[in-house]
């Protein structure tokens, strides 16, 4: 120890999870991003550094935008700590931004909401170089259904349906704020924005979008899964690769007001 003060401190971190077991692993395990971060401040500090995330990120998820909290005695500025992060942090992990934050501080508890996104490839050629990040689905989808299924998934409900932890004991209730889809050439993107998501309930949440927009279900569907609250009226989750944490937002959510 050097004596200094115990400070707390935000950070926000990018990661491709391609090739960890998710933000923190079950098990003894230390091949996750958690693990990677808290052993490079460890080495920094010469203390033992308890990073908390805004949530857990299953294996090979990717983030734009995660926001942890640790409490560090160090005598380094943020910025020195920023330098040191990204000098000794694989290829694969990077920090954006570190700030002292206030003692009450929690990147999960004091979190609003936040946004994911799914990416899909939507085309019959090989996506050679955005494999890793997309999902690849040939056959077209129809965005026009899922924007219909979309609108009867977005408020607040029981999502239990959509858990992938069928003996969670919580409550289900979340509240989805917008669902958004959009098509720029082959690659079709789906934004969920909320107060929290359950166990891989993206990745379902997804699922039921796409089943949906193949043609396969209706876009009514997406209210009978949601009334069962039984996981085995949803499809299987989507591929991890094709998912983002995009950012975490410490404010209240607001909705986009359009001019008009």
């Amino acid at each position: 120890m050097r004596g200094d003060e115990m400070k707390n401190y935000c950070l926000t971190l990018a990661y491709d999870g391609s090739r960890y077991q998710g933000w923190q692993g079950q098990g003894n395990t230390e091949h996750t991003i958690q693990a990677r971060v808290a052993a490079v401040l460890e080495r920094m500090c010469g203390h033992p550094a308890d990073v908390q995330a805004s949530g857990r990120t299953d294996a090979g998820v990717h983030a734009l935008g995660q926001v942890a909290t640790v409490r560090l005695e160090t005598g380094l500025t943020c910025g020195e700590i920023l330098d040191y992060l990204n000098r000794y942090l694989p290829q694969d992990i990077g920090a954006l931004a570190v700030e002292e934050a206030p003692e009450r501080f929690h990147a999960r508890l004091s979190a609003c909401y936040k946004t994911y996104r799914y990416q899909i490839w939507n085309s019959p050629a090989p996506d050679v170089f955005g494999r890793k990040y997309r999902l690849a689905l040939p056959e077209p989808l129809n965005l026009d259904a899922m924007g219909r299924a979309a609108r009867l998934l977005e408020g607040e409900h029981d999502f239990r349906s959509f858990c992938g932890l069928t003996r969670f004991r919580k409550s289900t209730v979340r509240t989805v704020y917008a669902i958004g889809l959009d098509r720029l050439e082959e690659v079709v993107t789906l934004c969920f924005t909320g107060n929290g998501f359950l166990n891989r309930m993206v990745r379902i949440l997804s699922a039921v979008l796409v089943e949906v927009g193949l043609g396969h279900r209706p876009p009514e569907w997406a209210a009978e899964v949601l009334a069962a609250r039984e996981r085995a009226a949803a499809p299987g989750a989507l591929a991890p690769q094709g998912l983002f944490l995009e950012s975490v937002s410490y404010e209240p959510y607001r909705p986009v007001r359009l001019p008009g």
